[in-house]
């Protein structure tokens, strides 16, 4: 579900601030299920609770990405934001590709220094991941995103962002299914054993 005003994307404006501050208010509290995101649109809830795919996926992300990059870098879950105030966009990834020495910041992260962002699409709101993350990422400059959509046990990378009349876009889309190997960035990680939505 999607809700705010059209000026939304000026980030400047009092409508993006109170936006922001209702969003980290929403946060701050368990009443509400779900996430909270601000996008182009306006403020982006994800009414999904976490459920056991979709966090095991992540989990296990995490876990295969840790194996294989160097110690100073984490595949990050969880808070902070990454917010890109120019663009009045405030996103959290499901994992986070980031140096831990990026991490050392107080409040949200500056996308420029996000290696990747992965996300696990929601069973609930697939079109936030295939779509209004496809344009969001590359106009905060995040260089690589991958997604993973345990509803059909496939998924993509996208990467090498170019200037388009729609504002930045990714250039390149590397399909995969689950059971292939599956690059993002420099490493190269599994797709076995990656659970499924079941219907």
């Amino acid at each position: 579900m999607t809700i705010a005003p059209d000026d939304a994307r000026r980030s400047g404006s009092h409508v993006y601030r109170a936006m922001r501050d209702l969003v980290q208010s929403m946060d701050d509290t368990d009443t509400i299920p779900g996430k909270f995101e601000i996008t182009q649109e306006g403020i982006v809830h994800d009414m999904m609770s976490p459920i056991g795919p979709h966090e095991l996926t992540v989990l296990r992300l995490r876990k295969r990405l840790e194996k294989v990059m160097p110690e100073e870098i984490v595949a990050h879950t969880g808070e902070p934001d990454v917010e890109c105030q120019s663009e009045g966009i405030m996103r959290r990834p499901d994992v986070m590709v980031i140096a831990e020495a990026d991490m050392e910041t107080e409040g949200t992260f500056d996308p420029h220094t996000i290696c990747a962002a992965i996300e696990v699409v929601s069973r609930s709101n697939p079109d936030n991941d295939w779509v209004s993350k496809v344009r969001d990422y590359p106009l905060i400059g995040l260089p690589i995103y991958a997604i993973f959509d345990p509803r059909t046990a496939t998924g993509a990378v996208l990467t090498d962002i170019h200037p388009t009349p729609e504002g930045p876009r990714y250039a390149t889309r590397k399909d995969f299914v689950y059971g292939e190997d599956v690059t993002i960035g420099d490493w190269t990680i599994s797709t076995d054993d990656l659970p499924r939505y079941q219907d």
